[in-house]
């Protein structure tokens, strides 16, 4: 659930910075796809989201993420995994494409997150989480397949959402974000 409502200044700025970006410069029109865009970069202002699995757990990696994925219940539990999945897509996606530089700094010497590609984790995870989709499952299943197949697009399309808040220099209201 998210916390910022859809109606909320900030969700209408980040609709129009993806829209612009996406639509514009990389060719991607397809709504559910900008809207989920959106959503994540609304829901990952609140940096305490970036690392809250779905049952609650906070982790800073993604090998963690993906241990929980195998140790933490039983396999047979699709919604729990697609959940981790899809959330770890959101992860990868979100540090490669909004905040690339940092990848460094997360990547400690000896930590466990040294040894995984975050670009093919990503790509991985939602396709993954696309295929333990059901017919009822938000998002659904062929959003998580586009996220997928155009994970790199993706990547690129968050940057250029970055380059236009930091050259407007404040985003709606004179919020500094970033």
């Amino acid at each position: 659930m998210s916390l910022i409502p859809k109606d909320h200044v900030l969700h209408r700025w980040f609709a129009g910075l993806v829209e612009a970006s996406f639509q514009t410069e990389i060719g991607i029109a397809e709504p559910s796809v900008l809207d989920y865009l959106t959503d994540l970069l609304t829901e990952f202002v609140h940096v305490e989201r970036i690392n809250l699995l779905s049952d609650g757990r906070s982790v800073e990696e993604v090998a963690a993420a993906l241990s929980a994925v195998q140790i933490g219940g039983p396999a047979s539990d699709e919604v729990r995994r697609r959940d981790f999945h899809r959330h770890i897509g959101d992860f990868t996606l979100f540090w490669t494409g909004v905040y690339p530089e940092n990848l460094r700094r997360m990547h400690r010497r000896g930590a466990k997150d040294d040894l995984i590609d975050f670009f093919d984790q990503g790509k991985r995870s939602y396709a993954i989480a696309s295929h333990l989709s059901t017919g009822n499952s938000e998002p659904p299943a062929d959003v998580l397949k586009q996220l997928s197949d155009q994970f790199e697009y993706c990547v690129y399309g968050l940057g250029l959402v970055r380059k236009q808040w930091e050259s407007s220099g404040n985003g709606p209201g004179g919020l500094v974000v970033g």
